[in-house]
């Protein structure tokens, strides 16, 4: 009777080893996932500073036209958190990550667990906090359009003064999603 409580005591072990790795292995996937989209939403924000004075480009900027793929970003990530990863853009302002532990379950009483790597998925979404009304062909030069952004703020820009501009946060929301 003490053998086969000592082996169930074991078993349970084996299991809360392999859940250990699963939540690290999430832990990586989702850390990852957020790293390539914030590094993103930087770039993004950082193309809206340039052409802040030509508003006919903000509209694809909220798009995502100016960030380039920021896969290695999440492969960085994913080192740290030891853990491999494939990284795919899924669209302008979308990664989808799949993520390896380094580390296996290890040997147990459970057969077949000493090489399992555990794995894990994450989807990251970059979404503009922001609108405006594009201006028209009729549109004074010197007046750019005001930034109406989620939780009320509203970003009255002055061409002759653009010292105090949104920032990333500002300007872009990123979260993980349901895959």
């Amino acid at each position: 009777m003490v053998a086969g409580l000592l082996f169930l005591a074991l078993a349970y072990f084996a299991v809360g080893q392999a859940a250990v790795n699963r939540n690290g292995a999430q832990t990586a996937a989702d850390a990852a996932a957020l790293a390539a989209a914030q590094e993103t939403r930087k770039e993004l924000a950082d193309e809206w500073v340039l052409d802040v004075l030509d508003p006919a480009k903000w509209l694809g900027i909220f798009h995502g036209n100016g960030g380039s793929n920021n896969c290695p970003r999440a492969e960085q990530l994913a080192e740290m958190n030891e853990a491999t990863v494939q990284c795919f853009p899924d669209g302008p302002l979308r990664y989808r990550v799949r993520a390896r532990t380094d580390k296996t379950v290890g040997e147990s009483v459970v057969p077949g667990t000493a090489d399992r790597h555990a794995h894990a998925d994450a989807v990251a979404v970059i979404e503009p906090r922001c609108t405006f009304d594009p201006p028209g062909e009729d549109a004074e030069v010197d007046v750019l359009p005001t930034l109406r952004c989620d939780g009320g703020t509203d970003w009255e820009l002055d061409p002759e003064d653009l010292t105090d501009l949104p920032g990333p946060e500002d300007l872009f929301d990123v979260h993980l999603v349901s895959g």
